[in-house]
This record gives C-alpha cells, sequence and structure tokens, in this order.
C-alpha cells in the first residue's frame, strides 16, 4: 500500500484528522493508552510498537491500525520516524 492508497483507505473507512509526526532516533513512548482509534502508515524510517507483549516491526509503507484504550509503547529506531497518523472516535 502507497500513501495514496492508505489516505483513500483510511478515509473511507472513517477516519479524520490526518496529521505528520516526525520522531527522533531513539524516542521512546511509555506505556500510554489513546481515546481514539488509530490508523498510522510509515513514511520514513521506522518503529517498534509494543502490543500486549507482541513487538511489531514497523518500516516504510507499514500500517497499523488498533483500537483506542489499547496501552502500548513506541520506541524510534535509529533513523527516526516521519508517519501519517488518522484518527477515529467512537
Amino acid at each position: 500500500m502507497n500513501e495514496t492508497e492508505w489516505r483513500n483507505q483510511a478515509q473511507q473507512d472513517g477516519y479524520d484528522e490526518v496529521i505528520t509526526i516526525n520522531w527522533g532516533a531513539g524516542l521512546f513512548n511509555d506505556t500510554h493508552r489513546h481515546d481514539f482509534r488509530v490508523n498510522l502508515f510509515i513514511v520514513s524510517g521506522g518503529m517498534m510498537v509494543t502490543i500486549d507483549d507482541e513487538e511489531i516491526t514497523c518500516g516504510v509503507g507499514y500500517n497499523l491500525t488498533f483500537d483506542a484504550g489499547l496501552p502500548h509503547t513506541e520506541l524510534v529506531g535509529p533513523d527516526g520516524v516521519s508517519f501519517l497518523l488518522a484518527r477515529k472516535r467512537g
């Protein structure tokens, strides 16, 4: 899936508020939750997302979705990461 396909699919699935996020190498976000359903698409670099002890490696072109309220962590790789984030409430 490319960025255009991701944007189209996210819109069809009812996601909104697409923002671009850029994080530097090695950034770690400890366990947290969001009050919205997450749909992200990696544009460059990469990160590891851990959900329920499952480590998910997210590289360029990777698309990850998960429900609101799900505890998770994020660890950015050595090249940093740039990703698109779409949110869906409710």
